[in-house]
């Protein structure tokens, strides 16, 4: 059954972005100014698997979760080593053309640090994380457009069996 599943979000991912490459009005989409990163609270994060192999654990703050009126769903990522060490980013996911970017980059030592030229990649391009794909196929996208709210996205990653 898990096998039927992820074939059919890889399905449902290639045809989103072959759906937006086909509309290019999608892709010339303006963004909005994006909103400064949100505080997150590490000891409230929905936590989910991007493969079995990783040696990461992630998860996502949902309080840092929006949904934008240019269709972007930005949010607070936060990947923990088995050691504790932590990889924290705040990021935002197009559905309309299957992108994501990470606009700023937490350290315990120095806050939030935005980065330089942020630039939209694709989710499935051949990266170490598949963090923003897993996330796209199971909660934030509903096919080329994003979840209709919030709360749905939050009730999407609890039912996908992400844990808390």
């Amino acid at each position: 059954m898990m096998l039927r599943f992820w074939v059919a979000a890889g399905m449902l991912g290639l045809s989103c972005v072959a759906w937006a490459q086909s509309n290019p009005d999608l892709l010339d989409q303006k963004e909005s100014e994006v909103p400064p990163a949100p505080a997150f609270d590490a000891g409230k994060l929905l936590l989910f698997d991007v493969s079995t192999g990783s040696s990461l654990v992630y998860g996502v703050d949902p309080a840092t979760l929006r949904i934008g009126n240019d269709g972007i769903v930005q949010y607070v990522v936060v990947a923990t080593s088995r050691t504790g060490a932590r990889n924290v980013m705040y990021e935002g996911i197009r559905c309309s053309s299957g992108e994501f970017k990470t606009y700023a980059r937490h350290s315990a030592e120095g806050g939030w640090r935005p980065v330089d030229n942020p630039e939209w990649r694709s989710v499935f391009g051949n990266m170490p994380s598949r963090h923003a794909v897993q996330l796209a196929r199971t909660a934030v996208c509903s096919n080329s457009a994003p979840a209709s709210s919030v709360g749905e996205i939050v009730q999407r990653l609890k039912s996908y069996g992400f844990s808390q």
